[in-house]
Order: C-alpha cells, then sequence, then structure tokens
C-alpha cells in the first residue's frame, strides 16, 4: 500500500505508509507454492510501489524457483541499476512502467510529484541498458486523452517491448469525471485499434473489453487479411476475451483479500482464511462471472458477448451491480435491434 508517488487515479488508494495487516514474507510464499500447484501463471507483483517492500526480490525469486512468470509493477522512480541487477537476479521476465504522459509537465500532474517523468525515464533507461524487458502502461481519461499517439511513440523511442492501455475505471482516487464519454470511448478504442496496424511493439488494451468486439468487426471488413487482429502478427498482445476478470485473471489484495480484477472490489475469500484454490474455481463470485447466461441488459442479448463480456467493474462502478450491461458501450446487439423491429 505504500508509494512514494500520489497518482490522482490510484486504484489503491496508496498512501505514504505501508498497512500493519500487509500479507507477510511467508504468507506470499505460501500463496505462490498454492498457484504452483494450479498452473504456472503470470504473477505481477504491484501495490501501491512494491520497491518498498524490502522483501520484494525475495518474492520474486521465490516465485520464479515455483515456474511462475514473474513480472513486477513499479512506478519507475525507485529503479537503479542495482535494483535493475536484483531484479534479473531473481529472474523477473518483465517490469511494467505507467507513464501517463509524454512530456514530464502532463505526466508529473498526475502522478503528483514533481520529478516522477525524468526519475522514471531513468530508471527505463537502466532497464534497458541491461537488458531487463519493460513495458509501458497508460490510463485513459480527460488528462491524456489527446495524449496517447505521443506516449505510443515515446514507448517505442524509449525501447519498450509493448504498451498497455487501460481505460480509467473510477476506483479509488479514479474519479467517474476523469472518465471520457461513451462516445468519446468508442472514437479511442478505434484510434487504438488503427495504430496497431502499424505498431512496430505490442499494444494490448485493458478495462476496455469493447476493444476485443471492435477488432472483431474490423476483421470481417478486411477479409483479405483474416488472420490478422492488427498490420502484422503480433501488433496486438492477444487475451481470450476482452473482460478476464475471475475467468483467467484475478487479483490478490495487500491484506489477501482474492477479488476478480484490482477494479472490482468484491471480496471472493481470503488467503488467509481459505485455499487460494477453493476461492478461485469455487467461489460464487467467480463462476457468476463465468456463466454468460447471468449477464444482464444488451450485454446478455448480445452476439459479442463472448469475445467482450463488457467492464464488470465499470458496470459495478456505475451500478452496484456487477452483472449489469457495461454502461460506457454504444453498440447495440443485432438481437435487441431485431426486437425492436
Amino acid at each position: 500500500m505504500a508509494c512514494n508517488l500520489a497518482c490522482v487515479h490510484c486504484r489503491a488508494s496508496a498512501q505514504t505508509t505501508p498497512e500493519a495487516d500487509e500479507l507477510k514474507t511467508d504468507e506470499v510464499f505460501h500463496l505462490i507454492d498454492q498457484l504452483a500447484e494450479l498452473g504456472r501463471p503470470i504473477f505481477v507483483i504491484t501495490g501501491g510501489e512494491p520497491l518498498l517492500r524490502d522483501d520484494i526480490f525475495d518474492i520474486a525469486a521465490y516465485g520464479s524457483k515455483r515456474g511462475l512468470r514473474v513480472a513486477v509493477s513499479p512506478n519507475g522512480t525507485l529503479i537503479t541499476p542495482e535494483v535493475v541487477h536484483r531484479l534479473q537476479e531473481a529472474d523477473v521476465k518483465r517490469v511494467s512502467v505507467s507513464i501517463d504522459g509524454s512530456t514530464a509537465e502532463r505526466h508529473d500532474a498526475i502522478r503528483g510529484v514533481p520529478g516522477a517523468f525524468d526519475a522514471a525515464m531513468t530508471g527505463l533507461a537502466a532497464c534497458r541498458d541491461a537488458g531487463l524487458g519493460f513495458q509501458l502502461n497508460t490510463t485513459v481519461m480527460r488528462q491524456t486523452r489527446d495524449d496517447l499517439p505521443a506516449v505510443r511513440d515515446l514507448a517505442v523511442r524509449i525501447g519498450a517491448e509493448a504498451w498497455h492501455v487501460f481505460m480509467l475505471v473510477p476506483t479509488g482516487r479514479g474519479k467517474i469525471d476523469d472518465e471520457v464519454s461513451p462516445q468519446e470511448y468508442e472514437e479511442i478504442l478505434r484510434e487504438i485499434y488503427s495504430m496497431t496496424r502499424n505498431s512496430p511493439i505490442p499494444i494490448r488494451v485493458t478495462c476496455g473489453p469493447h476493444f476485443m468486439r471492435i477488432a472483431a468487426q474490423s476483421r470481417r471488413k478486411d477479409r483479405r487479411r483474416p488472420n490478422l487482429v492488427g498490420g502484422h502478427p503480433g501488433s496486438l498482445d492477444r487475451s481470450t476475451r476482452g473482460c478476464l476478470a475471475g475467468d483467467g485473471y484475478c487479483f490478490i489484495s495487500y491484506r489477501g483479500d482474492v477479488t476478480p480484477c484490482g477494479y472490482l472490489p468484491i471480496v471472493a475469500g481470503n488467503i488467509r482464511e481459505q485455499a487460494f484454490r477453493d476461492i478461485y474455481l469455487d467461489s460464487p463470485l467467480f463462476d457468476a462471472l463465468r456463466s454468460f447466461d447471468q449477464y444482464e441488459g444488451k450485454c446478455g442479448v448480445c452476439e459479442f458477448l463472448r469475445v467482450c463480456g463488457g467492464c464488470r467493474a465499470r458496470a459495478y462502478s456505475l451500478t452496484g451491480n456487477y452483472l449489469a450491461e457495461e454502461p460506457y458501450c454504444i453498440h447495440q446487439p443485432r438481437l435487441r435491434a431485431e426486437l425492436r423491429t
């Protein structure tokens, strides 16, 4: 929970000091053991600022030892050549750093601390020089909407392996007023899809499941290249469908609460009280999210439900019902249109 920045949209509402009830090192090791018994997932260590934990390198190393693909998501300002060396010793596969502006002025205004941009660029340069792969993450909101192409160009210029775009979900310090409109949301996702056509690095959209619908619609219009999602293989980081909350993905908080994702604060169980396997496989919450026949509104009748799913976190944030229709989708399902006629 501790962080040295004060981002205006922080999902975790991070603070300057850690919470007293954060998972201890041995508890995290036990969690990793349970994950390794289920499979070989990507294990992303995030925060707050994960580099503020004294045991972060031990945790990363243990995850790698147990066969997990470990990634770390710091804010970049604390990355030094020594930190990079220790991350590599722990066999960390990738670092992801959130950059929400193509300039120091824009990025620092969102991060809440002057100098954050320059420090992050220095940290990422240390990763690049040592051969530690990194990606840039960017949140789409009013403050960043017009800067996205420039941030994409920055990611390419500094040697990022990928650019991941996150559509803002109003949770934590994120506010509804910071979101773009549903129409802008659609336009932005189409613009990002266009970027994939000539992008030299993979692009992925998170918390914007409509992107998968847009990709499917675009493929139908471009039968000459039916096997490509973007302009060439690898131009888009692929996933099974848009919203993976509770179905291929979950989030474990600093105190052990298991939720479908970091933006959907409904607790399925706690690893201090239950085995992770039991929570992930048998939770009624996760079962509901995996049952498309329970989805409501236009999501429930949409022809793109299985590739999109609608953002369950945004539905919950704006309606209080995680199975409600995605409130920021302007697509009208074919079945609903047929019913109207």
